[in-house]
């Protein structure tokens, strides 16, 4: 018996480690507890430990090669005796996707971020990891979202395209969205779900495949990622509510980021949020769930903008703001240092903020506040 040693995901925002060092050799016997290596991020430094005692077979890395969390490390056997070639031992070349049939199934597929809960789940029901999407980090809800679905084993998942996503709403930002999403060429748009639109009309190409009432359909059909469309400019709540069906629906949403934004890799970015060409993100900056940041935002470092805020625009946050949940920033804002927006508050186009802004309150556009 050989069990395989994974490189574990010390941050969720930086899958990428440097092996320090590495503390075995092939065919060496080590303990449970032994440290195996040494890893290093630039958040943190861990020591990744033998789970059980064995042998040292098939060892990929050494000190100083960079590895992403999933790969496979080495596994630890009951003896010195060579994985029968029929495993295929992962090396260090990362197989096409072609390839991936083979792969033994204690093998991760290079590049697959998962965790280990997940990675249980999915072996217990035989699903093939090589189906998976590689640009996210897969969970044990996905999976469950998967099953769920009735796609049980590999032969199922042999025709599911777990890339596919679907578009709620069909409006302007739906339009933004979808040139967004054929930029990352990662995804697959399946249609668009729209209640006041006919079925069989396009936004830029896309089929309109229904409204609310397809949500259940889109399941059958094995979709599971969603993307909420609806701005809600004039009204944050509608796409609040579009969110709240969707979940209840059983769908996930990925994480949308423009090739041309900046990101830095101490952010943290919640499900569901868009982050639109030129916009900038910075280190520590936390986002969360279902938030935008339009084109050309500055989010500067440490701030703090909340679930299914809005930040419009060109707008302008310096160190340490923070945004409230629900919250509208309009275009060309300038919100000071350390300043807090309340939730559910609306900033209009323009307007210079200098103090905290209380929940629920509305400022003109143009305006400076205090005033």
């Amino acid at each position: 018996m050989a069990i395989p040693v994974l490189i574990p995901l010390l941050n969720p925002n930086e899958p990428e480690a440097r092996l320090v060092s590495v503390n075995i050799v092939e065919g060496q016997r080590v303990l449970k507890g032994e440290v195996l290596c040494t890893l290093e991020t630039t958040k943190s430094t861990s020591e990744l430990v033998a789970e059980i005692d064995g042998y040292v077979i098939g060892l990929q890395y050494e000190s100083g090669d960079s590895v992403t969390a999933g790969d496979l490390f080495c596994h630890l056997a009951d003896s010195k005796e060579p994985i029968p070639v029929n495993a295929k031992i992962q090396s260090k070349q990362s197989p096409g996707r072609e390839e991936q049939d083979d792969i033994h199934p204690d093998v991760l597929p290079r590049g697959l971020r998962i965790t280990q809960p997940a990675l249980e789940l999915a072996r217990q029901y035989q699903l093939d990891l090589g189906q998976l999407p590689f640009d996210s980090l897969i969970t044990k809800r996905y999976i469950q979202n998967l099953i769920e679905k009735n796609i049980p084993s590999s032969s199922s998942l042999s025709v599911f395209d777990p890339t596919r996503v679907i578009i709620y709403g069909g409006g302007g930002h739906s339009k933004s969205l979808i040139e967004l999403i054929r930029s990352l060429g990662n995804l697959r748009i399946h249609g668009i779900i729209d209640d006041k639109l006919a079925v069989g009309a396009t936004v830029l190409e896309c089929p309109v495949l229904g409204g609310e009432y397809v949500l259940s359909e889109m399941q059958k059909q094995g979709i599971c990622l969603a993307v909420n469309a609806v701005g809600g400019i004039g009204n944050i709540q509608s796409r609040v509510n579009v969110f709240e069906r969707l979940i209840q629906s059983g769908f996930s949403f990925p994480i949308l980021i423009h090739p041309s934004a900046v990101v830095e890799p101490s952010a943290i970015l919640s499900p569901g949020v868009q982050v639109f060409p030129h916009a900038y993100i910075g280190s520590e900056a936390r986002v969360g769930f279902g938030a935008i940041i339009n084109t050309g935002a500055v989010i500067s470092h440490d701030c703090s903008v909340g679930d299914y805020a809005n930040i419009s625009p060109g707008a302008l946050l310096a160190g340490g703001v923070t945004i409230g949940d629900q919250a509208l920033v309009g275009m060309g804002v300038t919100i000071h240092l350390r300043v807090s927006v309340g939730p559910n508050a609306r900033i209009g186009n323009s307007a210079t903020v200098k103090e905290d802004v209380p929940s629920g309150h509305v400022l003109r556009a143009g305006s400076v506040w205090p005033e």
